[in-house]
């Protein structure tokens, strides 16, 4: 008998109502002491499995337990199956059909244990909502394609639209990891086309090809280094701090947002609110700062304070016309 038949052989075995003595266990499973032993290690921290020895009845069992539930090779509280069963909504709300099919058989073994419960998880997908804003539609054959490579391993032959000059570029991609920005699905890959880290969004990878040599390896301290010290997703090593200056009634709200991991915060005595982070590229940080409108103002660097105001200038002269 393999190790991972016998570790499950003791699924049925402590099942019973009656515990079972230590010797009439090694005799079934025709295992020694010092094997019993790492069994039990391997059956409480690696399987969850609740196995105690009640004195009482000389022997072991379960720990009868109504609030735990098995799933093979697992075992769960009705609490942990209601939040394994949350996040598969969530993930189905964030992108549905992405991982629905996939995950169907797990979902019906998760809703049989919550119904033996008295529980219906049909509730969830009414209680718990996820509201999209902004989020781009995404071809879901690209993003399987790009998900395949990114966990095998593989580089893949991607056609990219960029947005910027309109152009369709076909390049080959090493992926490294998958990212959910702001409802938004990016890739952080190593372009051999470009020779460097890049990032690109699924949604403007019109073709996805997973090619069969292997993709180029990249430290991830290397990508953290890259792609996450700076501004939002236009990643790259951050080449200024941006102070922004945010009115009392504002910093309500801006107070509880976290918009970098590096970010420094004060509050003046007025209770103006200061944010400063880095950045890289303006385009996403401009984004956010004009959508506070009047409520914000750019303190430093000159330069992002003069391209704020030239974006305002010109949002302003388009509505002239119709003053």
């Amino acid at each position: 008998m393999s190790e991972i038949d016998r570790l499950y052989s003791y699924a049925s075995l402590l099942s019973s109502r009656r515990a079972l003595p230590r010797d009439e266990i090694l005799h079934r499973l025709e295992i020694s002491k010092a094997t019993f032993k790492r069994d039990l290690t391997k059956l409480r921290d690696r399987l969850n499995m609740p196995v105690m020895f009640d004195k009482e009845l000389g022997g072991y069992r379960f720990e009868r337990d109504d609030s735990r539930t098995e799933l093979p090779g697992l075992w769960f509280t009705h609490e942990e199956i209601l939040a394994l069963l949350t996040i598969q909504n969530m993930i189905g709300q964030l992108e549905p059909g992405m991982l629905g099919p996939k995950l169907k058989p797990l979902q019906a073994r998760l809703n049989e244990m919550l119904h033996a419960r008295g529980m219906d998880a049909t509730l969830l997908a009414q209680r718990i909502k996820l509201l999209h804003a902004g989020k781009r539609r995404l071809p879901l054959k690209a993003f399987q394609a790009v998900a395949q490579a990114t966990l095998a391993r593989q580089r893949l032959r991607i056609t990219h639209f960029n947005r910027q000059s309109g152009e369709h570029v076909e390049r080959e991609i090493s992926p490294q990891q998958l990212v959910c920005y702001r409802d938004n699905w990016y890739v952080d890959a190593w372009c051999h086309l470009r020779e460097g880290l890049r990032n690109f969004a699924v949604d403007a990878i019109t073709e996805a090809h997973v090619l069969t040599h292997a993709a180029r390896e990249v430290p991830l301290a290397d990508i953290a280094a890259e792609m996450a010290h700076s501004y939002g997703i236009f990643a790259g090593q951050p080449v200024q701090w941006a102070r922004l200056k945010f009115t009392p009634d504002r910093a309500r709200w801006v107070s509880r947002e976290e918009w970098h991991p590096e970010q420094k915060v004060s509050t003046e005595a007025d209770g103006s609110y200061v944010l400063e982070l880095p950045y890289s590229d303006a385009r996403e940080l401009m984004g956010d700062i004009l959508r506070h409108g009047a409520e914000v103002q750019v303190l430093a660097p000159q330069s992002l304070r003069t391209q704020v105001q030239e974006a305002m200038r010109a949002a302003l002269k388009r509505y002239e016309s119709y003053l």
